[in-house]
């Protein structure tokens, strides 16, 4: 070791060692129980079950059936719902674009009907001269 250094060694006793090998154990073991449990709800090698577990199982089915239709059911109401506003919101846009659309034709054919009024007050105040004589003995 060198000046100021500290080195730490671990110490290892056979007590600990059991510890930790146990407990590994049992974690294996709880995990091989799980991977059972869940094949058993997948329906695979059930055929060995007896009675009582597969009553339990198809309970436990059961309620997970219910409980994601009506997880679905409430999904589905406020898909319902959220469209249910955006078609209110759509159509209310649209009846606003059609009614500014109405708005502007209607501007639109007011001012061209004042176009031609206009346009036809003056053909009668004025007409055209040709400039060239030969043109005007053909009129």
């Amino acid at each position: 070791m060198g000046r100021g250094k500290i080195e730490i060694k671990r110490i290892e006793n056979s007590s600990n060692r059991q510890n930790l090998s146990n407990e590994i154990d049992r974690i294996k073991k709880e995990n091989d129980n799980m991977q059972i449990e869940l094949r058993h709800l997948k329906g695979e090698d059930i055929t060995s079950l007896p009675y009582k577990e597969l009553m339990a199982i198809e309970d436990a089915l059961e309620n997970g059936l219910t409980y994601v239709r009506g997880k679905q059911d409430s999904r589905f109401c406020l898909n319902y719902l959220h469209n249910k506003e955006d078609y209110k919101q759509l159509s209310f846009i649209l009846n606003q674009q059609q009614i500014a659309y109405e708005s502007a034709r209607e501007q639109m054919d007011h001012g061209y009907q004042r176009a031609r009024d206009y346009n036809s007050q003056m053909s009668s105040t004025f007409q055209v001269q040709p400039m060239q004589p030969n043109l005007q003995e053909r009129m």
